[in-house]
Parts: structure tokens; sequence; C-alpha cells
């Protein structure tokens, strides 16, 4: 194409591939090397080493204990996530504004801190911690704990990922439902959710993917029990700070590959969200 009938906003070669190499760099060294970094030491004592890591009965309690908080952690942000999502995208009321910014809260607000609120709440010398000692319940160093805090720091995921595609559909199917005589459940059944079905399981994926890696938050309020509160980054932590290379990558290797996979699935479904869109445009 002469410079003639070259577009005004046409980028010069060098610059096209200046950039793209500079993307290319930073996403060798500050995630390719990494991951590779990761795998190598797993597997530098050899393989039998590193399935020993992970099958030891820390690791084993620790894998567990991370799948419990997932389980519980991604039905309530599910919940949660769908239920704010569908109240900003299709309902006007005051405060809306102030609902969007509390969702997006957690990106915001360091999870240590976060971790650091749960202990001032429900911890011995919390704001409820004589009434909770006068039960006999314990939430900070136990199981509620870590689901409270993992439920606070993957809370956004959900709704940050559904919010704007029910935005950007609109709200007349729901309406010309709810003229048809329609129940507000059954618009969303049949309605809402089938648009939008692909794009909540990547929100639950993304999701799941932070309750299983998340430290900041849970480190507080884990108190760090092996096999009780200790969770796989945690248990990754304990394993480095004693000098137990071999297993503390070994773990870290398996926490990588879930991340991986996780990644894998997203993108597949936003493959078919796309096709998905295409096919019915």
């Amino acid at each position: 194409m002469s410079a003639r009938f070259r577009p005004a906003h046409a980028e010069p070669r060098w610059a096209t591939l200046l950039l793209v190499a500079a993307a290319l760099l930073v996403t060798l060294v500050m995630l390719v090397l990494p991951l590779a970094a990761v795998f190598t030491e797993a597997l530098r004592r050899g393989l039998p080493v590193a399935l020993a890591a992970i099958t030891d009965e820390d690791s084993l309690a620790a894998m567990r204990l991370t799948l419990v908080v997932a389980v519980l952690t991604v039905p309530v942000n599910l919940v949660g996530g769908v239920a704010a999502a569908w109240a900003v995208a299709k309902c006007d009321f005051p405060g809306k504004r102030v609902l969007v910014t509390l969702i997006e809260l957690p990106f915001s607000v360091s999870p240590v801190i976060a971790g650091l609120v749960f202990v001032l709440i429900f911890g011995a010398q919390g704001w409820l911690g004589a009434w909770l000692q006068a039960r006999d319940i314990q939430v900070i160093f136990a199981l509620p704990g870590l689901v409270l805090a993992t439920v606070f720091v993957s809370f956004p995921f959900v709704a940050r990922t559904v919010m704007p595609l029910m935005q950007e559909q609109g709200r007349e199917e729901e309406e010309a439902a709810a003229t048809l005589g329609a129940s507000g459940l059954q618009t969303f059944w049949r309605v809402t959710l089938p648009n939008v079905k692909w794009a909540l399981l990547a929100g639950v994926l993304l999701c799941n993917a932070r309750a299983m890696g998340e430290f900041g938050a849970v480190s507080v309020v884990s108190g760090h029990i092996r096999g009780e509160t200790n969770t796989m980054p945690l248990h990754v932590e304990s394993l480095y700070n004693e000098y137990q290379f071999a297993g503390a990558f070994a773990v870290a290797a398996l926490l990588a590959t879930l991340g991986l996979v996780t990644l894998a699935a997203k993108t597949l479904l936003d493959r078919i969200s796309g096709r998905g869109a295409r096919g019915a445009a």
C-alpha cells in the first residue's frame, strides 16, 4: 500500500515489531521463565522424590483443606456474584454505583489487610471474640476463618465476568418474558442464564483458581498449623522455610499445573462463547 492510501492510524512496521518484541520479552521474563524454574526445581532430584513430597501426609492434608475451602467458597461467590451482576445490569436503584465499588473492593484492598480485618472482628480480642468464645465457636485459626477470607478475596471474579455481558445484552428479552407472564425466577432460568452460561463458567473457574491459590489473607487467619490449617500455598511456604526445597517446588508445581489447566479451560470457554455469539448473530 502506497503512502498516499495508507490509513492515518497505521503504525510503522518497525514500531509494530518493537511492540511485539517487547510484549514477548515481558511474557518470557515474567511468566515463562518463572514457570519453567518451578518445574525444573521440582524435578531436579527426580520424579520419585517429587511424587513422594506430594504424597506426604502433610501435603495431602494441605490439598484436602484447599479443596474443602474451594468447595465452600465457590458456591457462595457463584450465588452472590450472579445476584450482584443481575442487580447492577438489570435493575436501577439508589446506590448502584456504591454496589459496583463494593464488588471491586477486594481488587484494591491488600489480602493481608483483609485477613487482619477478619482477625479484628472474629479474633479472641476482636469485636465478636468474647461472644464466640462463650459459645465455643472458633473462626480464626480454623476452617471458617479460611473460608471467610477466601470468599472476600475471590468474590469479584464471578460478578465481574458476568456483569459486562449482562449489561451488553440489555433488558429487552427479560422485559418481553415478563410481558408474556414469566415470573422473575422463570425469566432468570430460561432467558438470562442461558445467555451468560459460558461467561459464568469462566468466572467460576477464575474464582476457583483464586480460592485454591490465595496466600495473603489465609496466611493471616490460618495460624500456620501444619496438617490442620495449612493450605497448599501456606504448605509451600512452610517447606521452603524449612529448606525442604524439593517438596516446596513439587507442591508449587502442582499448584502451577492447576493454574495452567484453569487458563486452558477458560480459553476454551471463551472460544465456545465467541462461536455461540457469532452463531446467534
